[in-house]
């Protein structure tokens, strides 16, 4: 199948399921670097002597900028076309992955994952707005939105599997060594097969609101990792009021301005507010256990890295497998059944996790994982459904931005907030945290439940 066009490198005709190609490869190389790192986690800190409060940025460093600044990669993408910022957004990308592998110490590390998120905030939004470009039959580009979410799913189990073998083999810096030369090759395929399409949209973006919502999210960030660590009450009061002042800016502009960051009047309304709200809730806790959990396998278990990742299979597989039935729930009975269905299950899997000792309990460890990752599995397509159904149609790229930085979002709380309770792995109540998160994470599912039940749809689509 192709398309004509005069634009892509030295060929004159697109051909659609390249396109799909490299946008699937570029979307799951982004989102693997969340999930990467993570078992390299303890030997990053060993190596670069960095305590878990500075581990906690290696990887919410990441997440902020993209959370941050997702909304306004789309919108840029919509101006100035979506090649050009995917092109950009790989530059970035690979550059600042080059950066990490060589950083002498943890501060250059984290600047340099920031960067990486800034690049990963261009790409995202720019990979699905290509492919609804060349696909632009609804079924076909049906069928290939579902191929694209299916191999960036692949990217949560890919990642610490890929991780503990690179660390176990070779330490932590091929971890970030090998986004380089994929990087070079995605570039090298966009420009080849992705049309360079002018943009069509001269909306200007409100500058205002975006900087007050990136300086509020990452400032929320630090405040929380700052209590958990004792950073100092002055420290603590000074985060806590450039926080809230941001914020609090965002939210004004975005009331007022003709081109809002946030889509307030979306979130008014409580079909659209509450599947936004399982899904940051979901990354919370999915991203925050994991964050956790990996310090406990290594550093009180004393796994490896190829081990640890090993022991992420159980939580990971399931969101993978399980996302085509959960689309078939939801064709046939809503997206409501799906989710709750979920939400009970990870309950059940996150209680599961009071049974780890300092002495033993992988095994309840993996039981727990099995259910949580169900449960998530459940939960994932039905939310995203739900989110498309209670959004109007000339605003689905919006919606869509939207909530991936609301799972973002849930990402970064997630890994600041179980850090911050949990503390270093060597110390004492480490374990007792860990109870207490997985009481906590029990509880937050429920908080899901009843926001499923009270605002996502129950209803099948041709109802």
């Amino acid at each position: 199948m192709s398309i004509s066009s005069p634009d892509v490198g030295h060929s004159q005709r697109v051909r659609p399921g390249r396109v799909l190609g490299v946008m699937c490869a570029g979307m799951f190389l982004v989102l693997l670097d969340v999930t990467i790192v993570n078992v390299a986690l303890p030997s990053i800190g060993h190596g670069l002597h960095s305590d878990v409060a500075m581990l906690q940025w290696v990887v919410d460093g990441y997440v902020v900028a993209i959370a941050g600044l997702l909304l306004a990669g789309g919108t840029i993408g919509d101006r100035i076309g979506h090649r050009r910022v995917l092109l950009t957004g790989f530059a970035v990308f690979g550059a600042a992955s080059l950066i990490c592998a060589l950083a002498p110490n943890i501060g250059v590390l984290i600047g340099a994952r920031i960067v990486q998120g800034v690049g990963g905030a261009l790409l995202l939004p720019g990979t699905m707005a290509v492919i609804v470009e060349v696909f632009p039959d609804r079924g076909d580009q049906a069928r290939a939105l579902g191929a694209w979410a299916a191999i960036s799913s692949l990217a949560l189990p890919a990642g610490p599997l890929l991780g503990g073998l690179l660390t176990g083999w070779f330490g932590w810096r091929p971890v970030f060594w090998i986004n380089v030369p994929l990087t070079a090759l995605v570039i090298l395929a966009t420009l080849r097969t992705v049309p360079d399409r002018p943009g069509v949209d001269r909306e200007r973006i409100d500058p205002v609101g975006l900087a007050g919502f990136v300086v509020g999210l990452g400032g929320l960030v630090f405040t929380v990792i700052s209590i958990g660590h004792h950073a100092g009450w002055p420290t603590i009061t000074a985060a806590a009021v450039v926080t809230a002042a941001a914020l609090t800016t965002a939210l004004i502009s975005s009331a007022r301005g003709a081109n809002p960051v946030l889509p307030l009047d979306l979130l008014r309304r409580k079909d659209f507010l509450s599947p936004n709200v399982v899904a940051l809730t979901m990354n919370l806790i999915f991203n925050g256990l994991l964050f956790v959990t990996t310090l406990y396998l290594q550093d009180v278990q004393g796994c490896s890295p190829l081990l640890s990742g090993l022991a992420v299979l159980p939580l990971a597989v399931p969101l993978v497998v399980l996302a085509p039935v959960s689309g078939r729930i939801t064709a046939r009975r809503g997206p409501r059944a799906a989710v709750a269905t979920g939400c009970v299950v990870a309950i059940a899997g996150t209680l599961l996790l009071t049974r780890l000792t300092a002495d033993g309990g992988i095994g309840w460890l993996l039981a727990g994982f099995g259910l949580l990752g169900c449960g998530a599995g459940l939960v994932t397509a039905s939310v995203v459904a739900a989110v498309v159904r209670a959004t109007p149609p000339d605003r689905s790229g919006l919606a869509t931005g939207t909530s991936n930085t609301a799972r973002q979002i849930g990402t970064a709380g997630g890994v600041a907030i179980f850090g911050a309770i949990a503390g270093s792995p060597t110390g004492a109540h480490f374990i007792g945290a860990i109870h207490l998160l997985a009481i906590a994470s029990a509880a937050g599912w429920a908080v899901a439940l009843a926001a499923t039940v009270y605002g996502v749809a129950g209803r099948a689509a041709n109802e």
